[in-house]
């Protein structure tokens, strides 16, 4: 039996989907679904199982970021923490190791990119923004690969606002200006039928994206009022409605104080249709109504789903008189966002509304300094604790930062427990998301109905659903490291080439190489490990089979975006002092503490053998007799590998210790990357080479079978000079970012707290990975003001939770 070594490499897809999540290995394997296409009959119960199904097969990833402030100046360091969630359950997953974070413009161009390492379903990292970017009000977005498969709406966005303050600004708006202002018009379900009731939600803000006050009527055709109402919280409100007319026949006037009337078309009225109501009837039941024209006895199917969990209800409804009602006990609802559609019996959704139901109280987290007034430069001891409601002692992975509050930052952050109950499954930007989560009453339950009137969505594509189709899954969960992706075409005709064995090498002291076959479509995909910071990347096919090959690398980015980017930034006067005050504190930091953050430190590997494992012979060659020529090293003192020169040059023969034969198809690799030409490893300087590896036995390079491999390494890794093919891509590769450590200065002695150097650091602390069980200090900076403490948790269990608290240093005397 002759010996075999075998490299794990990305095929088949499905392999790599049975693992992910751990415990749902087994879901993910699950048959197609079988719940019934357009035009047959299917029931509430069958539907219900399709979504059952779906939801196991097709795990969903949530990830949120925890940024050191919501405000900042041009070539300041944002410093962020990663937790990444399983939807249903909002429990660390640790599926994905990799998250791509990017800072998007508002024409959604990529200011800055990086790819971070996930870590136990946590991940940090930092962006410097560069001293040359405009003022302006960005995105900071994340995902993972595997989020890339449902689009840019289950990314994390959350707003960054950078001020440039060694650039003119722009002019800030004076009070009295009028602002241009937009109201948007939302049927409840969908539609406005005529004939029927409804109510209608609304919002009204201005050109920044902010809520404003305003008040409006609704006219028909002839100009008749049919309708009057005004906003609630938030720019957002809802009137009730019923039009008689059908098509574009009504119009809204909307009114703000100030500005000029603003007149906006109602959605279409539709003839025939069908109203979907909900309703609080008292502090335990919910009415779901559904409505159709005249004495309609329609039979129609009703579904209620949150967060991939199982349906909590799956009915059949049978219209009377054009009407049925259903109640439900909301106690039973989880909570969150509810979703409640109805369909016909074939399975076509018709509406969909949405109702939320405040999360309790989950992860109690509290923070405390050891006083609440401090001098400059003074040390400040922070405590923190985690704990359930009940107040027994919590494990909780937790992130701090502490910074200055000023008018940039007064509104502070998003908050993890609000972003994954509520502004992860909604869309557009939430004003005060917490409050939903927190506040109580009557006009807090108002808010939120109007907040699922206005800015619900569906993340189904149900006709596939229960249809039975399959779903296009493209892009893979990056396991166990960073999928590099390329592209393999023909060089003359450009069309993709498929089954085409490519390699990738990234040449360093560690012997690396990966190998993929091109698909159908010509992609290739390589599942690299340890890839960090800018690598050298060598991307090649064997170009003796065929030398039209031609490759390039592809960014792993999403190109997919959110269809409105942030609005444009807008200075108003309000804000001068603290504008006047950060550009201080900036050049101050500038000017003393210099423009460069500390360098990336890359991880060391924890294993640095070759990826082949333990060579069968090593040869050090600086424990030989030097030669100047690669053939004498060869011949004189590599007997396992022997040397035979014919027409078109040398070759290399493995001998089989198994077999007693001589094989002739060995792997030659230099510092990883394979050599296809023996020619060029003869010609190569051998003073160069540290050591050569001799594997004797058979070995499995992903589908790829060689006959032994000979590997040499050399002093520097990164190929010493050595010339590549001609068809070889050799190209820079950011891999994933090092860890760069938050510094900020210590004033422990007397001396120390002398010192002339000034301190104007507005971000005095970040701790990305805190422990309730350790004492956390830090120093306070020159800089009077009131100090923001923000704390952000996540237990094992999936609880999540935040808490701010503040601070004052008081300016000496």
């Amino acid at each position: 039996m002759k010996n075999v070594n075998f490299q794990r490499q990305l095929w088949p897809v499905s392999w790599q989907l049975v693992r992910m999540a751990g415990s749902l290995a087994s879901l993910l394997v699950a048959c197609l679904l079988t719940a019934a296409a357009w035009g047959q009959t299917t029931s509430a119960p069958a539907i219900a199982q399709a979504l059952a199904r779906h939801d196991q097969r097709v795990p969903t990833e949530k990830l949120f970021l925890h940024l050191d402030r919501p405000s900042y100046v041009s070539g300041e360091t944002l410093w962020l923490k990663i937790y990444a969630v399983e939807e249903a359950s909002h429990r660390p997953l640790a599926a994905s190791t990799v998250a791509y974070v990017e800072l998007l413009d508002t024409d959604n161009r990529p200011v800055q990119q990086v790819k971070i390492a996930l870590l136990q379903a946590r991940g940090k990292g930092s962006l410097v923004l560069p001293a040359s970017l405009p003022s302006g009000r960005y995105t900071l977005r994340a995902y993972t690969n595997w989020m890339k498969n449902f689009g840019p709406e289950t990314y994390f966005h959350a707003p960054v606002t950078v001020v440039n303050t060694r650039q003119p600004l722009p002019a800030p708006t004076a009070s009295g200006t009028a602002l241009a202002y937009d109201a948007q018009f939302f049927p409840e379900g969908g539609y406005l039928v005529r004939g029927l009731r409804s109510k209608v939600g609304f919002k009204i803000t201005d050109n920044q994206g902010r809520s404003v006050v305003a008040e409006g009527r609704v006219l028909d055709a002839a100009g008749q009022v049919m309708a009057q109402f005004s906003t609630l919280r938030f720019g957002m409100g809802n009137f009730n409605f019923t039009p008689t007319q059908v098509g574009a026949a009504y119009t809204a006037v909307v009114q703000v104080r100030g500005q000029h009337p603003l007149t906006v078309r109602l959605p279409v009225v539709r003839e025939r249709g069908y109203v979907l109501s909900v309703e609080e009837m008292d502090a335990t039941q919910l009415r779901l109504t559904v409505q159709a024209p005249g004495e309609a006895a329609d039979k129609l199917l009703l579904l209620a789903h949150s967060r991939q969990r199982p349906a909590t209800l799956a009915a059949e409804l049978q219209l009377s008189s054009g009407s049925a009602v259903v109640t439900i006990d909301r106690r039973k609802l989880p909570a969150g966002i509810s979703h409640f559609t109805l369909f016909t019996p074939q399975g076509q959704p018709l509406c969909e509304r949405l109702y939320f139901k405040p999360p309790p109280p989950e992860l109690v987290l509290t923070a405390k300094t050891d006083k609440r007034q401090y001098a400059p430069r003074d040390k400040v001891e922070l405590q923190l604790t985690a704990t359930n409601p009940a107040g027994q002692p919590l494990s909780a992975d937790m992130s701090v930062a502490v910074y200055q509050i000023d008018s940039l930052s007064a509104n502070g952050g998003a908050d993890i427990a609000s972003y994954l109950w509520l502004s992860s499954e909604l869309k557009g930007t939430i004003e005060n998301p917490a409050s939903y989560c927190t506040t109580t009453g009557p006009d807090a339950a108002q808010a939120a109905d109007n907040l699922m009137l206005t800015q619900g969505w569906s993340r189904f594509r149900w006709r596939g659903l229960l249809a039975g189709q399959p779903d296009s899954l493209p892009h893979l969960p990056e396991l166990n490291g960073h999928l590099v992706r390329g592209q393999l075409t023909n060089r003359l005709t450009g069309a993709p080439q498929a089954g085409v064995p490519a390699f990738l090498t990234a040449p360093s002291r560690k012997v690396q190489l990966y190998v993929a076959v091109s698909q159908v479509d010509g992609s290739v995909q390589f599942e690299t490990a340890n890839l960090f910071g800018t690598r050298q990347l060598v991307l090649q096919t064997d170009y003796r089979r065929d030398s039209l090959h031609q490759l390039e690398l592809l960014s792993p980015f999403s190109t997919q975006y959110l269809a409105k980017p942030p609005a444009a930034f807008d200075l108003s006067e309000r804000l001068a002092a603290s504008l006047r005050q950060r550009h201080l504190q900036a050049e101050v930091q500038r000017r003393y503490f210099g423009t460069m953050p500390p360098a990336y430190q890359l991880p060391r590997a924890a294993d640095s053998a070759a990826f082949y494992g333990r060579a069968d012979e090593r040869y050090r060659l600086d424990d030989y007799t030097r030669f100047k020529v690669m053939e004498e090293v060869m011949r004189e003192y590599v007997h396992s590998v022997m040397v035979r020169a014919r027409k078109d040059g040398f070759h290399f023969l493995v001998p089989d210790q198994n077999a007693h034969t001589l094989s002739e198809n060995p792997l030659v690799l230099l510092d990883g990357m394979p050599v296809f030409d023996i020619n060029k490893i003869m010609a190569f300087d051998p003073l160069k080479v540290r050591q050569l590896d001799v594997l004797t036995s058979r070995y499995f390079l992903g589908p790829l079978l060689y006959d032994g491999i000979v590997s040499y390494a050399t002093y520097t890794g990164d190929l010493a000079g050595f010339p590549l093919d001609a068809h070889a891509l050799l190209q820079e590769y950011e891999g994933l970012q090092g860890e760069r450590e938050f510094y900020a200065p210590r004033y422990d002695t007397p001396a120390q707290k002398q010192s002339r150097l000034p301190d104007f650091r507005n971000l005095l602390y970040w701790n990305p990975m805190a422990d309730a069980r350790a004492s956390l200090s830090f120093y306070t900076s020159d800089q009077a003001g009131t100090y923001r403490v923000v704390v952000q948790g996540l237990s094992e269990s999936g609880l999540s939770g935040s808490t701010s608290y503040t601070f004052t240093v008081n300016a000496l005397p």
